[in-house]
């Protein structure tokens, strides 16, 4: 169906419309739109509760700093797409509408779809590097459609229909040239003398710009001069500071950057001091996608020597921890001098002919370099607009760290709020230093914008910049704190120790702090809704391991934790601060024991509830369940072989087989072996030669079971003539637990009354047949706490309790002798 596009359906050609409900994607490579200097060849649409909004690099919601146009919701909530060619009489109306537009049409696209009871239109039309937005809405009424260029919103269309005004339509030139995140108009140039800027975004959309070399410097009047002229008549002494907050970096000539990921970054190194790098680690902390300072290393010549200044003010020299106590300078053998106060720690080196200082307080670090002009740098420090690929530190970093995270928009977040702090910076007392302000607030309101404003963040970009005017022009800006709140000079979490999983934190706003889990630790239990690792089960001891600022997100103190026995508590690693829970064979820790179904079942229960007889409590209860398993259905077929006098043949495996039975991680062996001697210490082996009517003692042994709960009941065993258990032939040697009446030769012994049993019978083969005999034997686990696992009186009626699992089937042992 075609739209009301200038009403000119009679000369289009067009392909079928495509009707959509739901969020599309539509492939308009055929007709690529460059809007505002970048050309798109897909368009992503969705609708929001407020807007249809066709965007150009994904689809909006799950980005949102893309180029996007925002249009008005469509009342049936379905729209229409189509494309087009060129037609000249549109071209000829659009180019009287929009003056500025002069090369040919090409083609356009378009949605359309009902609004206020009238079928709107926006469409893109294509003129060649150039495109017009077209907006169509025959409703009464004011339509107001916004564009946004990259997150931002640049411009809008407004058509405001009335009787009067009969406007229906509505136009918008989408040309432009980019640079450095803002847009320019066709026709525009800009020029900057402080800076030696220049830029020019012609008729036919062509950027161009221009500045002194990178071998040059302004001189504030449009004029470059060589640098090494200007720094001998401005920078007579290089003295210079970088800061590192949060995730910015402001280098030494104030550029501004952000890490985004979890690596580590060479900041400063000294080519003329090959020896001597100085490293910063960033980790993400309440959220997945904002990553923050964590750390910074100072890498040393001679020994290797590694300075690393943590979080809470915790020094190490390699992976030593040094105390500073004193407020005295600590002097390093390796010519480091570290020293300690309220509001940090400070690393000074000098170094040939430089001097560096590196504070850190947890957030903020911040490096003052002093030393000859002109001095060659390297590292982030020097030009934050380098790759951040070529200064990323590889055996410093995870191989995971590069990977970023999109997490969920924060709505305590506000943006205007946060962008009128930063912007305190420009007013008194700042204004009394002569230090740009920009980056900073650059730095300050990017961050802002995008992580919640705790752990005193919003003033620690305040304190940097007090900082630099301090270290560079003596400046003390007197009153600032008071001014913008910021009341406490010393370094927050000064003293806490927290765990690489972990972040310090404020437990509420200007309140006391603590250790909190970081997002992407905190994400793979919060997903799983888990407090901790799986459970671990070894051998007869088992243990759970929980995340302590996981409990403490939940309000739990680790401490009032316990297992059934009240004695029985939680260990805390100092380091790790994970919490582990644990029982074993000696101490069970009120573990119960018990036989369900085909699985024997070792249970306990973590929790807080200390057994007061009081009615009530204001503390939430905890309660965690765990066990560990022995399945008896794990144990299957044995085959054993041995070679007799009389027809047997001969054996090739041997007489003994091993079984390692898994129940979960908890496991357990089951060996039986064939002896020719009752003290068993003969066995049979492929070439024992064994005779008919010759007795033949079996032991059946576990390794792994807790003897003291568990016994193994040899509950009957049988022989075929087939593999089979079910053969035709069969002979019984073991009924009910108890030895065959029938059968004077078989004996049993130990049977129920612990982890291993035996039996002994005389050869035989079946009447009248030669060849293979096969044994078979079932086995069941019996928990014998408050039960007699040994089979009562084999010599009359069976009384003992039926310990095989109502439904699981029994577990066989088979043993062959072959020919």
């Amino acid at each position: 169906m075609l739209r009301p596009l200038l009403y000119l359906s009679a000369l289009i050609t067009f392909a079928g419309a495509q009707r959509f409900t739901a969020s599309s994607e539509f492939d308009i490579s055929s007709c690529p739109i460059t809007f505002y200097g970048r050309t798109h060849q897909r368009a992503y649409v969705n609708f929001t509760r407020q807007n249809l909004v066709v965007c150009f690099s994904g689809f909006y919601g799950s980005r949102t700093d893309g180029d996007c146009i925002f249009g008005p919701l469509p009342d049936s909530g379905s729209a229409e797409f189509e494309q087009y060619q060129r037609i000249p009489v549109l071209e000829t109306i659009v180019k009287y509408s929009v003056p500025s537009i002069d090369t040919r049409m090409d083609c356009y696209f378009s949605f359309s779809f009902q609004h206020n009871r009238g079928y709107s239109t926006l469409a893109l039309i294509k003129f060649g590097p150039r495109s017009v937005l077209y907006v169509y809405t025959p409703a009464e009424g004011t339509v107001v459609v916004d564009v946004q260029v990259d997150g931002t919103t640049a411009d809008k269309v407004t058509v405001t229909n009335t009787p009067t005004s009969r406007q229906t339509r509505g136009y918008l030139d989408t040309s432009g040239c980019r640079h450095a995140g803002a847009v320019y108009k066709p026709a525009t140039e800009v020029s900057s003398p402080e800076t030696c800027f220049r830029l020019t975004c012609d008729k036919d959309v062509v950027l161009t710009t221009s500045s002194c070399g990178p071998l040059e410097r302004c001189l504030g009047n449009g004029s470059c001069i060589p640098a090494a002229l200007y720094d001998a008549i401005f920078n007579p002494k290089l003295d210079e500071v970088c800061t590192v907050t949060g995730p910015a970096l402001v280098d030494f000539r104030g550029g501004v950057t952000s890490v985004r990921d979890r690596c580590s970054y060479s900041l400063l190194s000294l080519p003329s001091v090959p020896d001597f790098q100085v490293v910063a680690s960033f980790q993400e902390r309440r959220r997945k996608d904002v990553s923050f300072l964590d750390g910074v290393t100072l890498r040393l010549g001679g020994p290797d020597v590694r300075v690393h200044l943590k979080q809470g003010g915790r020094v190490l020299v390699n992976d030593a921890t040094l105390t500073l106590n004193s407020p005295d300078p600590l002097v390093h053998p390796a010519g480091v001098e570290l020293s300690k106060d309220l509001t940090g720690v400070t690393a000074k080196v000098s170094l040939s002919n430089f001097t560096v200082s590196v504070f850190f307080d947890g957030y903020t670090a911040q490096i003052h370099l002093q030393g000859p002009v002109g001095s060659a740098l390297h590292g982030l420090c020097d030009n934050a607009s380098r790759s951040l690929a070529d200064l990323r530190l590889p055996e410093s970093s995870s191989t995971s760290c590069e990977t970023q995270f999109t997490d969920t928009d924060d709505p305590t977040i506000s943006c205007t709020k946060m962008t009128e702090h930063c912007n305190l910076l420009k007013e008194a007392p700042f204004s009394a230093c002569d230090i740009n302000p920009e980056p900073y607030i650059t730095a300050c309101t990017k961050t802002l914008c995008s992580y919640p404003d705790q752990d005193g963040l919003k003033c620690q970009f305040l304190e940097a910049y007090a900082r630099t005017c301090r270290l560079k022009r003596n400046a003390t800006l007197a009153g600032w704190r008071t001014k913008t709140e910021c009341s406490h000079p010393e370094a927050f979490c000064q003293d806490r120790t927290c765990s690489d999983h972990e972040f310090c934190g404020e437990k509420t706003v200007g309140g006391d702090t603590r250790c909190f889990c970081r997002a992407i630790f905190a994400s793979k239990y919060r997903d799983s809704n888990t407090l901790g690792d799986p459970m671990v089960c070894n051998q007869t001891s088992a243990s759970l391991t929980l995340a302590n600022c996981l409990l403490e997100d939940e309000g739990v103190d680790y401490a009032a934790l316990h297992l059934k026995d009240l004695t029985c508590r939680g260990r805390m690693d100092e380091e790790t601060h994970m919490v582990t829970f644990s029982f074993n064979g000696t101490n069970r820790c009120g573990t119960e024991v018990m036989n369900n179904n085909n699985q024997i079942i070792y249970q306990n229960t973590i929790s807080n509830h200390g057994g007061s007889s009081s009615v009530i409590t204001r503390r939430d209860q905890v309660f965690i369940d765990f066990s560990c398993v022995y399945s008896q259905e794990a144990i299957k077929a044995f085959k054993i072989r041995s070679r007799c006098v009389a027809d047997c043949g001969t054996n090739d495996d041997g007489s003994s087989v091993i079984k390692v039975i898994t129940s979960g991680v908890w496991n357990y062996t089951l060996t039986m072996k064939a002896y020719t001697d009752a003290a068993r210490t003969q066995p049979v082996e492929s070439d024992t030669q064994v005779g008919l009517d010759q007795t033949i003692w079996v032991e059946l042994k576990t390794d792994g079971l807790d003897g003291d709960l568990l016994s193994i009941v040899t509950e009957s065993c049988w022989a075929t003539n087939q593999e089979s258990d079910n053969s035709s032939l069969r002979y019984d040697l073991i009924k009910n637990g108890c030895a065959n009446p029938v059968d004077p030769t078989v004996r049993v012994e130990g049977n129920g009354e612990g982890t291993s049993n035996r039996f002994s019978f005389n050869m035989f083969q079946f009447s009248g047949r030669s060849g293979n005999i096969y044994m078979h034997c079932k086995l069941q686990l019996c928990v014998k706490e408050g039960n007699s696992c040994i089979p009562q009186k084999c010599n009359g009626a069976r009384r003992r309790r039926s310990i095989r699992s109502r439904t699981g089937s029994p577990a066989l042992i088979s043993m062959v002798w072959t020919d």
